[in-house]
């Protein structure tokens, strides 16, 4: 008898968990989800996505000099140098939401003026 309630907590057991892993390998199993999947894709692959600062736009030396002087003041940040004839970008960070990248220009705008937001992409 012990083994029979033993044999039967496991089999039930069992077939909730057979039951619980059916389930969540059906999300994606929609079409309507896999369609604003794909819509999703597309909009990133187009817009990009995410937020960069541009701390300066203008000529090569400057923009260098803008990037070193960053670097001394906030290590440890992502910057880029961008060129878009004739002029070049110097960018900061890889921000997801615009509220992260506002946040980071609230601390870079004690030491540089003119900042601006950008999204990826674009």
């Amino acid at each position: 008898m012990k083994n029979f309630i033993i044999l039967f907590i496991f089999l039930a057991f069992g077939l909730l968990t057979t039951t619980e892993s059916n389930a969540q390998n059906n999300t994606n199993a929609s079409e309507s989800v896999r369609k604003l999947i794909a819509k999703k894709r597309a909009f990133n692959k187009q817009f990009g996505y995410g937020y960069r600062i541009q701390l300066y736009y203008g000529n090569e030396t400057k923009a260098r000099s803008t990037q070193s002087k960053f670097n001394v003041l906030f290590p440890g940040n992502y910057t880029k140098l961008d060129y878009n004839q004739p002029y070049w970008k110097v960018l900061v960070g890889n921000y997801k939401t615009k509220l992260e990248a506002d946040k980071a220009m609230m601390n870079f705008s004690e030491k540089f003026s003119g900042l601006i937001v950008i999204p990826l992409g674009k």
